[in-house]
């Protein structure tokens, strides 16, 4: 196994998620979106991607990446 020292584990981040895509196909199978406009979740720190929008920034993320939603 591996053991890393405290410091060197990533933080999870907590967003609230301001849009959600229609879902999809992927690898045949059809993803269906569970999360809403609203929901607060935890992503990973590197997760997703980065963009920014007239001065507000944002991140891209599969719903496959969320962590957890925070009630």
């Amino acid at each position: 196994g591996i053991i890393l020292a405290g410091s060197a584990k990533e933080k999870p981040a907590v967003a609230e998620v301001v849009a959600v895509g229609p879902g999809g196909l992927v690898d045949g199978n059809e993803v269906k979106m569970t999360l809403k406009v609203g929901d607060k979740v935890i992503t990973g720190k590197y997760s997703g991607t980065e963009v920014k929008i007239d001065g507000a920034e944002y991140s891209i993320v599969r719903q496959s990446d969320i962590l957890a939603i925070v009630e």
